[in-house]
């Protein structure tokens, strides 16, 4: 190996940058974070937040120092994962970048709405409906996404879905006490389709650690009938066999 290769001379100009897709439930719809970016390349458009990886960091730290200067969104507790590296060779026109994605879940993120920092000219809170993701073409109204942030999202949403199959992270998003009902539609948001009511109980209620019954009942739900047992989340974490989502394409 030459000197100059050694030394890195010889290559082109090479970057890493992290980007975050970030989830939560608002109004009982799963939604995703987004920036809308200030400066070229593809100003205006809508991206994941993130950025460019210092040269003192790694990309966890990068992660999160980028998620508060382009949203004010600091560090919160909730389920966070490295996701995957893209890497392309046209992925960025500025040069060659290889992008470390990361995916985080996590419940109440959207009580305060985000505020854009210096990096971003707006930030807010997108239905993940209204992103066109799930469809074969972008359709009307569908985000046209900067970068390859459509596919990152798409594999983001992915891992998000498939999480809540064999976790019991679902609970998480329910304010306790819950009902039944209520942990059912968090599974219909994140899934944009409701599990069988009667495996979904089954599995639920057969599964050690998963809820703990109250000894409470939903008093003020309006229905007919008996009022609905009340739950709180469990100790178990993980579901053997995984609860399967409905077959079928996802809503939206």
């Amino acid at each position: 190996m030459s000197a100059a290769k050694r030394s890195g001379e010889s290559y082109p100009p090479f970057a890493v940058t992290v980007d975050l897709a970030v989830f939560t439930i608002h109004e009982g719809t799963l939604a995703v974070l987004l920036v809308q970016r200030g400066d070229d390349p593809f100003a205006g458009h809508w991206a994941l937040p993130g950025g460019f990886v210092g040269i003192a960091e790694d990309a966890a730290s990068a992660a999160w120092r980028e998620l508060a200067e382009e949203t004010g969104l600091e560090r919160f507790s909730g389920h966070l994962e490295q996701l995957a590296t893209y890497s392309a060779p046209d992925r960025d026109p500025r040069m060659r970048v290889v992008s470390v994605a990361h995916v985080a879940f996590a419940p109440g993120l959207a009580r305060s709405g985000p505020t854009a920092g210096s990096d971003a000219a707006a930030a807010r809170w997108w239905p993940v409906e209204d992103l066109g993701l799930d469809a074969d073409a972008p359709g009307e109204g569908s985000v046209d996404l900067a970068f390859d942030h459509a596919d990152i999202l798409r594999d983001a949403l992915e891992r998000v879905r498939s999480k809540i199959e064999y976790t019991t992270l679902a609970a998480q998003f329910a304010d306790e006490p819950f009902t039944l009902a209520d942990l059912r539609r968090v599974y219909a948001a994140v899934w944009g389709a409701a599990p069988d009511l009667g495996n979904f109980r089954r599995k639920v209620l057969s599964t050690p650690g998963f809820v703990v019954a109250t000894e409470g009942r939903d008093e003020g739900d309006g229905r007919l009938g008996r009022p609905a047992l009340l739950y709180r989340r469990g100790p178990a974490t993980t579901l053997q066999p995984a609860m399967l989502r409905p077959d079928g394409p996802p809503a939206g």
